[in-house]
């Protein structure tokens, strides 16, 4: 089982999801939800690590952790239903670090 999935922004019938910055709002209202004792000082002003936009091949995406379903069932049932009732790709998958990035 994969430990992260990626909701991409596109719809299952391939049309690019708008607005642009759908991506950031998602992950700027899920910015709370974090494992205990991350984040620090200025953990408000941070996306969560485990709700965070990237971009994938040029398109706007979502790499959603498994452990959001641990830290808040409630919220990882929203960010789910929120692909769903958009009809948004989902993709079980792991994001790879670079070499020498940190994995967050």
């Amino acid at each position: 089982m994969a430990s992260e999935f990626f909701i991409l922004g596109l719809t299952t019938d391939g049309r690019q999801f708008r607005p642009s910055d759908w991506a950031e709002r998602l992950c700027g209202v899920m910015s709370c939800f974090r494992p205990e004792g991350s984040g620090g000082r200025n953990a408000h002003l941070q996306y969560s690590p485990l709700v965070r936009p990237i971009m994938i091949n040029g398109v706007r995406a979502v790499v959603v952790s498994e452990t959001l379903r641990e830290v808040e069932p409630m919220a990882y049932n929203f960010v789910v239903n929120f692909a769903k009732d958009n009809k948004l790709q989902v993709v079980d998958a792991c994001l790879v670090p670079e070499p020498g990035e940190k994995k967050s």
